[in-house]
């Protein structure tokens, strides 16, 4: 598995620092934390979070995340990584600012390109 991604605030990522790792409110209520493959993060944006601004992408490196990731079917939409637990920071390589154009549609960053 190569690299893999997740959306969210630049907020949720300050508090992550300071915490010392990332929680999200999915791990609660769904015992994951949902990622994207590359080539899948712009549709998921799109779809989820069309017009939102101040996110970032963590960009994760699979192989030094502590909690289990499972590649697992979303109905019509193919298979996603969803991590199992906390995710530890170190597991993120890289954070990327990711904001909507002038419509609020997402396109993928150059950094990723």
């Amino acid at each position: 598995m190569d690299t893999i991604l997740h959306i969210t605030s630049k907020t949720e990522w300050l508090h992550a620092r300071k915490r010392g790792s990332y929680y999200h409110d999915s791990l609660e209520a769904e015992g994951f934390i949902h990622c994207s493959y590359p080539a899948q993060v712009v549709a998921t944006a799109n779809r989820f979070f069309h017009g939102e601004r101040e996110l970032v992408l963590l960009e994760i490196s699979p192989s030094l995340v502590r909690a289990e990731i499972k590649e697992e079917d979303v109905p019509l939409h193919g298979n996603f990584p969803h991590i199992y637990g906390e995710l530890n920071l170190d597991a993120v390589v890289r954070v990327i600012d990711f904001e909507p154009n002038e419509t609020g549609e997402f396109k993928l960053p150059r950094e990723l390109s």
